[in-house]
């Protein structure tokens, strides 16, 4: 018997799918994968109703010489899209996302990030470093990314967003990492579903610059935290993931940041793996997460 035959990097996709629900899409997607010579490896679907909903299938699959037959394996999608009323998304999984993570004062989530990347556990690039302070220009150098600080002020903010869109251009992902700065409506259309943000999850109940104090003032029970895509509405993007962690009565203001920071950190890093990783789709005001 011959070995088996080690599958290079260069030959893994990801293809996301979704059209209107009826039967025989499985089969469709499916027999166009093996007419072309794929090896599906991995299969998720869902669908909003299967009277009239929308149907999503995201796959994970091995095509020798991907790059040499993308055009070919483009087309033949592109031939069942009018049957089926397909829009899809074809990646090579080799493809490495270029991050640009905004960042004010605190650097727990930048840091979980920074560790991720270099441990190979997320697949992106951190290309840029933008804050309204200095003091994480240490932790991007130590890194070996470049920071740029663009400060903020009530009068300044236009032109200071304009100048970070300037240094970042068009990456695939901006990152606000505890970034304690509201971004406009313009900014937030130039990365539509290409924006995520973190925040405590103690919203809208305590709002304001000290919300583990108003937290513990008022007793709570459970520390959270949100990731989200950002839309012109301030904190009321489509949720990617969350999580919450236990305190008690003897937690103190400290406690309950040091918990948040902990939350904080692995939500942020799982939602933005879960985004390069093409398992986040927006549907609405809500999302579908492949985990």
């Amino acid at each position: 018997m011959a070995p088996a035959q080690k599958v290079r990097p260069t030959d893994a996709g990801r293809l996301v799918v979704r059209c209107p629900d009826r039967p025989g899409i499985v089969a469709a997607i499916s027999g166009l994968m093996a007419e072309v010579g794929a090896n599906i490896t991995d299969s998720q679907q869902h669908s909003s109703d299967p009277s009239g909903g929308t149907f999503t299938l995201r796959l994970e699959f091995v095509l020798a010489g991907l790059a040499a037959r993308r055009e070919e394996l483009e087309g033949r999608l592109r031939g069942l899209a009018g049957e089926w009323q397909l829009t899809w998304r074809l990646v090579e999984a080799s493809h490495r996302p270029t991050v640009a993570v905004f960042v004010s004062l605190t650097d727990h989530v930048l840091q979980e990030l920074v560790y991720r990347v270099r441990a190979g556990d997320l697949r992106a690039d951190i290309v840029a470093v933008v804050s309204n302070h200095p003091d994480l220009e240490p932790v991007a150098a130590a890194a070996g990314i470049p920071f740029h600080l663009v400060p903020v002020t009530a009068g300044t903010k236009a032109e200071a967003e304009a100048r970070a869109l300037e240094i970042i251009g068009d990456v695939d992902l901006v990152v606000l990492a505890r970034y304690m700065q509201i971004v406009s409506p313009e900014f937030c259309a130039r990365f539509p579903e290409r924006l995520i943000n973190i925040h405590h999850s103690f919203l809208p109940a305590f709002v304001g610059a000290n919300p583990y104090r108003a937290a513990h003032d008022r007793g709570v029970k459970l520390i959270g935290a949100t990731a989200h895509y950002v839309t012109a509405e301030l904190d009321a993007g489509p949720i990617i993931e969350q999580e919450v962690a236990r305190v008690d009565h003897r937690a103190t203001v400290e406690d309950m940041r040091r918990v948040g920071r902990y939350v904080e950190r692995q939500v942020l890093a799982q939602a933005v793996t879960w985004h390069v990783e093409d398992r986040v789709i927006v549907e609405g005001p809500r999302t579908i997460v492949f985990a």
